[in-house]
C-alpha cells in the first residue's frame, strides 16, 4: 500500500512540475581558477637592438610616391582640360622633388632617367623631426 501512495506523488509531482527538493536543488558550480598573468617582457639587454620587432614589418608593403607639384583648380577648369592644356604647378625648375611613404615625405631628391624610364635620385634624406612635422 506504502508503494501505492509513492506512485500517486511521483505522478501528482509530474504533472504539477514539482520536482523533489533533492533534485531541485542545483550543485554549486566550482569556482573559477583564475590564470597567473604572465610576467612582463624583460627589458632589452644594454647593447641588445631595441629594432629587431621591425623585422616582423620589412615585407609590408608601402605606396612610395614622386611629388612633382601641387596646383588648385576649380572644378571647371579640371573639366576644361584637355590635350596640350597646361597646368602651372607651385614648384620651380630644379627644385627638388619629395619622395613620399605612404603620403609622408621621407625625402627629396632629383629626376633622372634611367633606361628610358624616369627615376629619383635622393640627395636628402628627411630627419624624424620632419616626418613627424609633415603628417
Amino acid at each position: 500500500m506504502a508503494d501505492q501512495d509513492e506512485e500517486k506523488v511521483e505522478a501528482n509531482s509530474e504533472q504539477s512540475g514539482d520536482v523533489p527538493a533533492a533534485e531541485a536543488a542545483p550543485e554549486p558550480a566550482p569556482a573559477p581558477v583564475s590564470e597567473p598573468s604572465p610576467p612582463p617582457a624583460p627589458a632589452p639587454a644594454e647593447g641588445q637592438e631595441v629594432g629587431k620587432g621591425l623585422e616582423l614589418m620589412m615585407d609590408i608593403p608601402l605606396e612610395v610616391s614622386v611629388e612633382l607639384g601641387e596646383a588648385t583648380m576649380t572644378l571647371a577648369e579640371v573639366l576644361a582640360l584637355g590635350p596640350g592644356s597646361v597646368i602651372e604647378l607651385n614648384r620651380l625648375p630644379g627644385e627638388p622633388l619629395e619622395l613620399l611613404a605612404n603620403g609622408r615625405l621621407i625625402a627629396r631628391g632629383e629626376v633622372v632617367v634611367l633606361n628610358e624610364s624616369f627615376g629619383l635620385r635622393i640627395t636628402e634624406i628627411v630627419q624624424t623631426e620632419g616626418l613627424r612635422a609633415a603628417g
